[in-house]
């Protein structure tokens, strides 16, 4: 099992390498897309599979179910990511910060029963996300080249390689249970329904004003993660898997 791990991070490492060394020759002034054949050809497959599977599976959670019960699975997935922040705000110096982003996941994890209840923001400590690739570009890594790849959201190669490595921070890789593997699926499959679900509309709009639907939704996530980096306020929309 470790070595298939150490194999699974090699292989991520080459493909972040190989991919960053590929956009080192690209204009500066031009978004860094060396791949864009490829993103465009998983760009329209990834849309396809939103009009016939993610929207409407979205648009069904909206409708079906209560939007109290949607707040709490939103709230237990935030909860399930307040370790990572925590890890990335302290790799960041952000020693503060980190102890809010811990303080919340014990706090609502017990008193808030699981994250179901955000007992913390009540207690005047707000939500924050800080993921790996954001650490990275904290210390000047680049995003290198952009991509889109199958079944997921926009994407570049640091901040690929940043979730792979948030992944050894989220508390569930960590629990020993049957079904263990199921449960990551679930909660993933979860997580892009809420977010989908959240951002119909915005999405809906984008497309329409969009000319280009590809180019806009590469700028937008590329200013977006910069102004992340920047710890810019971001009144934008999360960019969901699918």
């Amino acid at each position: 099992m470790a070595h298939s791990r150490f194999h699974t991070a090699r292989i991520v490492l080459a493909l972040a390498l190989g991919l960053f060394a590929a956009g080192c020759a690209t204009d500066p002034e031009a978004p860094d897309d060396p791949l864009e054949p490829m993103n465009r050809f998983f760009f329209d497959f990834n849309q396809r599979l939103d009009r016939h599977a993610a929207l409407p599976a979205a648009s069904f959670y909206t409708s079906a179910v209560p939007r109290p019960v949607r707040g709490t699975v939103h709230n237990v997935l935030n909860n399930l990511g307040g370790p990572v922040t925590a890890v990335n705000d302290v790799l960041q110096l952000e020693f503060e910060n980190a102890g809010v982003a811990a303080s919340r996941f014990v706090i609502n994890t017990t008193i808030g029963v699981a994250g179901i209840f955000d007992i913390a923001t009540d207690w005047g400590l707000p939500e924050r996300h800080r993921d790996f690739g954001e650490t990275l570009g904290v210390y000047g890594v680049p995003p290198g080249p952009y991509l889109v790849l199958p079944f997921r959201g926009p994407s570049a190669v640091r901040d690929l390689a940043g979730s792979y490595v948030d992944g050894y921070f989220t508390p569930l890789r960590y629990a020993r249970y049957t079904g263990r593997n199921y449960v990551g699926l679930v909660r993933s499959s979860l997580g892009s329904i809420d977010n989908r679900s959240a951002n119909i509309i915005t999405y809906r709009d984008i497309e329409r004003a969009s000319v280009d639907y590809y180019a806009t939704m590469r700028a937008y996530y590329l200013q977006r993660r910069a102004r992340q980096v920047e710890e810019k306020s971001v009144q934008t929309a999360e960019l969901p898997d699918f």
